[in-house]
C-alpha cells in the first residue's frame, strides 16, 4: 500500500493556483475552482466509495455478472480519487487505534493517487452507538423513543458524534426516522416508533447532537420502507400519496428543516417506483419542496437492486444513469453504477455531464465544510495523533445507563414490584443471562460478531441475572433458562416450573436476540409471520403463569409482541426495547425500586398475535366496530402508556382562545400533579382529532408532549404553544392544507387515557400548507 504523501499535496493557501485550498475563500468559490480542474474520471470518482476488509457475496443476475462481489482494491477503485471510505471501523474486530492507523494509511493512499490530493470522507454505522469494536452500546432507537426525552437523545447523538469525529469518521448512517406501520417488520427496533411527531422529535434531536460534533447525520430510509407489505424486508409498498405525505414524510421533512447533512434512499418500491431512481422523491420533494442542500447517498447496493430486484434498469450503467438523473449523489458501499460505466455513458451522451457536476458539487461542498481541503488537514484521525481512542468512556456508560433506565416501561403492577429485598426468587427465561439479548442488530456484537462468541462483546455488560444478584444480594436467587430464544426445545420447561413453584416470586425474562437476515429474531431481514414470542417462549410463559405463583414478566424485544393476553395472570409486566450495555444494571435498579420507571410506549402492545397490521394512527373505522366485524383490534396497552411507582393526576386543560386563524397559533395549558409518595416523571400527552374533515382523519394523533419530573405532592402547569401547521393534512385534491372547522383536543397519560377534552375552532380561509414552517411545539413549565 502506498503511504507517502506526494509533492502535490502541499496545499498552501498562498498558492493562487489552488484556490480550493484557501479557507479564507467562500465555499462555493473553492468548490467551483476545484470542479473546473477535474477530469470526467476524477469527477465520477468523487461519487463512489470503496469497502476494504470485506468481500460481500451475492446473487448473479446473468452468467458472469456478479452484482455484489468485491470491486477491486484502492489501487484500482481510488485510481482517480475517491468519494467515500465505507465502514473503516464497522467491518472487523480490531482495537480502535489499529483501525485509526489503517484509516490514515488508506487516506494517504487516496491522497497520493489523486492529482489534487482530495481525501475521502469516511462513513460508518451509528444506530445504537458507533458500530466499532469496543464502542458504547446504547439502547435501540425504539428504546430511545420510549424515553419521550429528546434532550437526552440529543446528548446521545453528541456523544456518538464525538467518538466518531475523534476516530476520523465524517458521516454516520443514522438516524432511522421510518414510522412503523407493521410490527412484523424486523427493523422496528431501528425506528422511533409509530407516531410521526415523536419520530420527528427524536430524529431531529439525534441529528442535532451528531452534527454538533462535526459528523454528518444520514436520514434513513427515504421513503416508505417501514410500510412494506406483510412486514417483509424489501417488500413492495402499496400506500397512497396521502399516507406517504401525512405519516411517512413528516419526520424526514423536519430533520431536513433542522439542517441534516445527508439522506439515504429506501430499498422498498412505492406503487411500482423505486426510490433510488425516483426524481419525484429525491429531487421534487426533497430538494424542490423542502430545500435540502446536502447529499443523497444510496443504501448499500441500491443501484444493483434496480437491475436484479426492481428490474427498471437493464444493467449497472443504466442503473447509474437513472439514479444520477433522479438526484442520487453518492453510491455506497462501492462503485457499480457510479463507476467506469458512468464515465462511458457520459462520453456516449447517454448521461449529461451537468448531472455529474451537480452531484460532485454537493460532495465537494461537504468536503470543504469538513476541512478536508484545508492545507492543515491531516490524514491521521485526531485520536491517533493523541495516541488514545477510548470509545466506551465512563461518561458514555453513564449516558447509556440514563437512556436504558428512562426507556423501560412499566406496563402493569399489582404490587409485585418493587421486588422484595429478601426471600427466594426464581429468575427464569432465555433473556435473563445473555447480554446480547440486550443489544440491537446494529450493535457491533450482533452485527459483526453474531457467530463469534469467542471474541466477546468488546464492552463490559452485565446480564440481568448478574445485575439482579448484585442489586439484591440478600435474595436467594434460583435461575433456570426454561427454553432457548428461538429453538423449539421444551426440555427446560419442567425445571422452570419447579423453580417457580418453589419460589416466593418469579421474574420471567423473554424476548429477542437481534441479528441480521434471519440470524436473529429481530433486526434487518428478521421479519415474523405473527406477533407470538419467538420459539417456544410462549409455552414457557403459559407454563410458569399456570403455577399460580406471582410472576413479573419482563419482555426485552425489538418489536411489540402480543403479550397483552398474559396481563390478567402476571403480577407485573415490564417492556424494554433492547436496552444496550447498561440494560442489565438499569433494569435491575428499576425492579428493585432503587430507581423509578418513566418510559412510555412508542408503539402499542397488541392482544392478538395476528391483529395486524394496525397502529394507533387509524381513522374511526379502525376502531372496534362489533356490528361490522367480530375482530377486536383494541390494544392491550396503548401508545404512550406507562406506569410508575407513584401516581399522577392530569387536569385543568384549557386554551387561551376559542377561535384560532387557520394561519395562527394558540396556547394549551394543563396541570399535572404527583399524587403519590415517591418522586417520579409523568409524560403529559396532548392529542387532537379533526371530527369532520374532507378526508378521514385519525381518531387520535399526538400533538405534543412534555416529560415532567415531580416530587411527591408537587404540581406544575404545562404550556404547549401550538401553531396550526401542526394540524395540516392532505386534502382531497392531494395538497396539504389547514382546513377551518372544529378541532378536539385531549390531554392525559396515553392515547387512550385522555380524560381532559376541549374544543377550538379554526376560522378563516382554507390555507395551503405545502411548506411546514413550524414542526415542533415549544413547551413551558410554570
Amino acid at each position: 500500500m502506498t503511504t507517502t504523501t506526494p509533492d502535490h499535496a502541499d496545499l498552501s493557501p498562498a498558492d493562487d493556483d489552488r484556490p480550493w485550498s484557501d479557507p479564507a475563500r467562500p465555499v462555493e468559490e473553492r468548490v467551483e475552482a476545484l470542479l473546473a480542474r477535474l477530469t470526467l474520471e476524477e469527477k465520477v470518482a468523487q461519487l463512489g466509495s470503496a469497502w476494504e476488509d470485506v468481500e460481500p457475496a451475492g446473487p448473479e443476475v446473468a452468467p458472469g455478472t456478479n452484482l455484489f462481489g468485491r470491486v477491486g482494491d484502492l489501487d484500482e477503485t481510488a485510481r482517480h480519487g475517491l468519494g467515500q471510505l465505507t465502514r473503516p471501523y464497522g467491518t472487523l474486530p480490531r482495537h480502535a487505534l489499529e483501525h485509526a492507523r489503517l484509516l490514515a494509511e488508506r487516506q494517504r493512499q487516496i491522497i497520493a493517487q489523486s492529482r489534487f490530493a482530495i481525501p475521502a470522507m469516511a462513513h460508518d454505522e451509528c444506530l445504537t452507538g458507533f458500530t466499532a469494536y469496543g464502542a458504547t452500546i446504547y439502547p435501540t432507537s425504539l428504546g430511545m423513543a420510549a424515553t419521550f426525552d429528546p434532550a437526552l437523545i440529543r446528548r446521545v447523538g453528541a456523544a456518538i458524534g464525538a467518538d466518531m469525529a475523534a476516530a476520523g469518521v465524517h458521516q454516520g448512517l443514522a438516524p432511522v426516522v421510518d414510522v412503523i406501520r407493521d410490527y412484523r417488520w424486523g427493523r422496528c427496533e431501528e425506528t422511533y416508533g409509530e407516531d410521526p411527531y415523536l419520530a420527528g422529535e427524536m430524529g431531529e434531536a439525534y441529528v442535532l447532537g451528531l452534527q454538533s460534533a462535526g459528523v454528518y447525520a444520514t436520514l434513513k430510509h427515504f421513503a416508505g420502507y417501514s410500510a412494506s407489505m406483510g412486514g417483509r424486508n424489501h417488500a413492495p409498498v402499496g400506500m397512497g400519496r396521502r399516507e406517504l405525505t401525512d405519516v411517512i414524510l413528516p419526520p424526514f421533512e423536519r430533520a431536513v428543516a433542522a439542517g441534516v447533512g445527508s439522506v439515504m434512499n429506501s430499498y422498498a418500491e412505492i406503487d411500482g417506483e423505486a426510490p433510488a431512481a425516483s426524481r419525484r422523491l429525491l429531487t421534487g420533494v426533497l430538494r424542490d419542496q423542502w430545500g435540502f442542500e446536502g447529499t443523497v447517498v444510496s443504501d448499500y447496493w441500491s443501484l444493483p437492486f434496480l437491475v436484479n430486484a426492481h428490474r427498471v434498469a437493464a444493467d449497472l450503467s443504466a442503473a447509474g444513469a437513472l439514479s444520477l438523473a433522479a438526484g442520487l449523489d453518492v453510491e455506497l458501499p462501492d462503485q457499480r453504477g457510479f463507476g467506469p460505466g458512468l464515465v462511458e455513458a457520459v462520453r456516449r451522451s447517454e448521461v449529461a455531464e451537468a448531472d455529474v457536476d451537480r452531484a460532485v458539487r454537493r460532495v465537494l461542498r461537504q468536503k470543504v465544510a469538513l476541512g478536508l481541503l484545508d492545507p492543515d488537514w491531516s490524514p491521521e484521525p485526531p485520536a491517533l495523533r493523541a495516541g488514545e481512542l477510548e470509545l466506551d468512556k465512563p461518561v458514555n456508560r453513564q449516558l447509556a445507563h440514563a437512556v436504558a433506565q428512562s426507556s423501560a416501561v412499566l406496563l402493569s403492577n399489582s404490587g409485585a414490584l418493587p421486588l422484595p429485598s429478601a426471600g427466594r426468587i426464581a429468575l427464569i427465561g432465555p433473556c435473563a443471562d445473555d447480554v446480547r439479548t440486550m443489544f440491537g442488530c446494529y450493535s457491533f456484537p450482533n452485527h459483526v460478531l453474531a457467530d463469534r462468541d469467542d471474541l466477546g462483546n468488546g464492552v463490559e455488560a452485565l446480564s440481568l441475572r448478574t445485575a439482579l444478584a448484585a442489586e439484591l444480594p440478600d435474595v436467594d436467587w434460583v435461575f433456570e433458562q426454561g427454553c432457548p430464544i428461538r429453538e423449539e426445545d421444551r426440555s427446560g420447561v419442567p425445571a422452570a416450573v419447579a423453580a417457580s413453584l418453589a419460589a416466593d416470586l418469579t421474574v420471567l425474562v423473554v424476548g429477542d436476540k437481534a441479528g441480521m437476515f434471519g440470524i436473529g429474531t429481530s433486526g434487518e431481514g428478521c421479519d415474523v409471520e405473527d406477533l407470538r414470542l419467538p420459539g417456544v417462549q410462549e409455552e414457557l410463559v403459559e407454563a410458569v403463569l399456570a403455577t399460580g405463583r406471582p410472576v413479573v414478566l419482563v419482555v426485552s424485544s425489538g418489536r411489540p409482541y402480543a403479550v397483552g393476553r398474559f396481563a390478567a395472570d402476571a403480577a407485573a409486566m415490564v417492556q424494554v426495547f433492547l436496552p444496550g450495555e447498561e440494560g442489565g444494571r438499569a433494569v435491575a435498579g428499576l425492579l428493585s425500586g432503587a430507581a423509578n420507571f418513566s418510559g412510555r410506549l412508542p408503539v402499542q402492545i397488541p392482544n392478538s398475535p395476528a391483529g395486524q397490521p394496525y397502529t394507533y394512527l387509524h381513522p374511526p373505522l379502525g376502531d372496534r366496530q362489533s356490528w361490522l366485524s367480530n375482530l377486536d383490534p383494541t390494544p392491550a396497552f396503548p401508545f404512550g402508556h406507562g406506569l410508575s411507582y407513584t401516581t399522577f393526576e392530569i387536569d385543568g386543560l384549557a386554551a387561551d382562545r376559542e377561535e384560532v386563524p387557520t394561519d395562527g397559533r394558540f396556547t394549551v395549558s394543563v396541570r399535572v400533579r404527583n399524587t403519590g409518595a415517591v418522586p417520579g416523571a409523568e409524560t403529559v400527552q396532548l392529542y387532537f382529532t379533526d371530527p369532520v374533515a374532507q378526508v378521514t382523519r385519525p381518531v387520535r394523533a399526538l400533538l405534543a408532549y412534555a416529560k415532567v419530573p415531580l416530587a411527591p405532592g408537587e404540581e406544575t402547569t404545562v404550556g404547549f404553544d401550538v401553531h396550526t401547521d401542526r394540524l395540516a393534512f392532505t386534502g382531497l385534491d392531494g395538497h396539504r392544507i389547514v382546513e377551518p372547522g372544529e378541532i378536539l383536543l385531549y390531554a392525559g397519560s396515553s392515547s387512550r387515557a385522555t380524560p381532559n377534552e376541549l374544543s377550538v375552532q379554526l376560522v378563516g380561509e382554507q390555507r395551503d400548507a405545502t411548506v411546514i414552517r413550524h414542526h415542533g411545539v415549544p413547551v413551558a413549565l410554570t
